[in-house]
């Protein structure tokens, strides 16, 4: 399931281009509102590329109305803490979120993630570098994720997600990315 750097960006060059022919995104949303409208949950389908590990990951995480447990382990291994090899349990609706921002960007839900979870240690050694770190990030408990999406500007990707009023939402200008989290609505600029 997890794929080195090149077999991804191969592979995002393809679905793109499936998307871009059959306007995949808006068949998605359309069929989304039409499932549920019918009572049917349709599949989840995420791709994660950790930019400081070069490991990918395109998998359904999602089908039948159930979580799929072997795809959220594999997202587990990819967004542990890359600094101590450490893992923790990626809260499943982290993922539903990061979906639901890309279908309100309008693309394909691929993302590179900067920081998914992160120990108590190394939460602590950022914590002394930074004054942006919180004592009690929701990265300690596998609810937050530092991302960007290729092709959207992370300015936009923040805007959409505010949008959504589902989440915490930081906009990193300086650094280049959008946190995300779990946790209750809030924005903020680092």
């Amino acid at each position: 399931m997890i794929r080195r750097r090149r077999e991804f960006l191969t592979g995002a060059g393809a679905v793109a281009g499936a998307a871009a022919c059959w306007g995949l995104s808006a068949v998605l949303r359309a069929e989304s509102s039409n499932a549920a409208a019918r009572g049917e949950v349709l599949p989840r389908r995420i791709a994660l590329e950790n930019l400081h590990t070069n490991e990918t990951l395109d998998v359904e995480y999602f089908r039948d109305g159930s979580y799929l447990p072997q795809a959220l382990l594999a997202v587990e291994a990819l967004l542990r803490d890359f600094r101590t090899g450490e893992r923790h349990p990626i809260d499943p609706r982290l993922l539903d979120y990061l979906v639901q921002v890309a279908q309100s960007s309008r693309v394909d839900p691929a993302f590179s993630v900067i920081s998914g979870y992160r120990s108590p240690a190394t939460n602590t050694r950022l914590r002394e570098q930074s004054a942006g770190v919180a004592r009690r990030s929701l990265h300690l408990e596998g609810r937050a994720v530092d991302i960007r999406v290729l092709g959207v500007d992370c300015a936009s990707l923040a805007s959409r997600a505010e949008g959504l009023r589902r989440g915490g939402v930081g906009y990193y200008r300086a650094s280049d990315f959008v946190h995300l989290d779990t946790g209750e609505f809030r924005t903020w600029k680092g």
